[in-house]
């Protein structure tokens, strides 16, 4: 697999359902951290991936130290608005994880001071936007991880 999608306690299906249509779209992993807002047997979930929701490679961890304990060794990108790097700037490397956080928090202050060096932004031209949707982050920057690979 090129990379990996993590969402950490992501919250809402749609989103999940989607992002999940893309993992697969992209030739991606996706890794899901607990607790989600949402029954991962959710009609609505499964509808936003369509009928592609057998097909996804797909892990799920039972928290975020279990995503941690293991994934240790992994190459990893975190991507927040709190970033001081834009996404673009990424040396994106074959299997590396992409990890994203909860729609209405992000990630948290501890992921975020832990991994300072690997924090990624998506830059806004706006004042009046405070982030992007989950699923929109997802898609920008997994392709540019795929144009950066030449896949």
């Amino acid at each position: 697999m090129p990379l990996n999608i993590v969402l950490i306690e992501p919250e809402i299906h749609t989103n999940t359902g989607n992002i999940g249509r893309l993992s697969l779209a992209t030739g991606s992993t996706l890794h899901l951290v607990k607790p989600f807002g949402f029954e991962i047997t959710d009609a609505r979930l499964k509808r936003a991936g369509l009928d592609y929701w057998n097909h996804i490679s797909l892990v799920i961890y039972e928290s975020i130290d279990d995503f941690f304990k293991k994934n240790k060794d992994k190459k990893m990108a975190f991507l927040s608005s709190h970033g001081n790097k834009n996404y673009w700037d990424i040396k994106y490397k074959d299997d590396m994880y992409l990890v994203f956080g909860k729609e209405s928090k992000g990630l948290s202050n501890k992921i975020l001071e832990s991994n300072k060096d690997a924090t990624y932004k998506i830059p806004l031209y706006s004042d009046k936007v405070r982030s992007l949707n989950l699923a929109n982050s997802v898609s920008v920057v997994i392709y540019e991880g795929l144009r950066n690979l030449k896949r």
